[in-house]
């Protein structure tokens, strides 16, 4: 038997420690607990957890800094456009609902499915960019 030389583990292929890519995943699916116990999606639960994680973790953990930032600028994008479409609800005297209900349906879902997508990318340690996201948190 021959044993084989490798070089000190690191946490996975991309490099990031494995403490670092459990944060930057805990920052994406937090905001997904977020809407289970407050207010739902897009509601100040979302961003809250995402929000929480980037300010204690940012100085020490560059990869968590990343994604934490990435979640929190997703989920406030997301805020923002049930929001918009409240006021269409709102400034139509009802008749928006016609359009915002199957909106929020469909933005529901794809806020859903982008944030598990994204937890599990952390998890590998790899970068993961939301689409259709404002970059407001630099």
């Amino acid at each position: 038997m021959s044993e084989i030389n490798q070089a000190p583990d690191s946490g996975t292929a991309s490099g990031v420690p494995a403490d670092q890519r459990q944060w930057a995943m805990f920052a994406h699916l937090s905001a997904i607990v977020g809407a289970l116990l407050t207010s739902g999606v897009g509601g100040w639960g979302t961003f809250l957890g995402p929000l929480i994680i980037w300010l204690v973790k940012k100085e020490t953990m560059p990869f968590v800094d990343d994604q934490a930032k990435e979640a929190l600028n997703f989920n406030i994008t997301v805020a923002i456009v049930f929001f918009a479409l409240w006021v269409l609800v709102f400034i139509t005297l009802g008749i928006g609902f016609l359009i915002a209900i199957p909106a929020w349906c469909v933005v529901g879902i794809a806020w859903l499915v982008f944030a598990i997508i994204a937890a599990v990318k952390a998890n590998d340690g790899i970068s993961y960019r939301y689409p259709f996201t404002l970059r407001l948190v630099k």
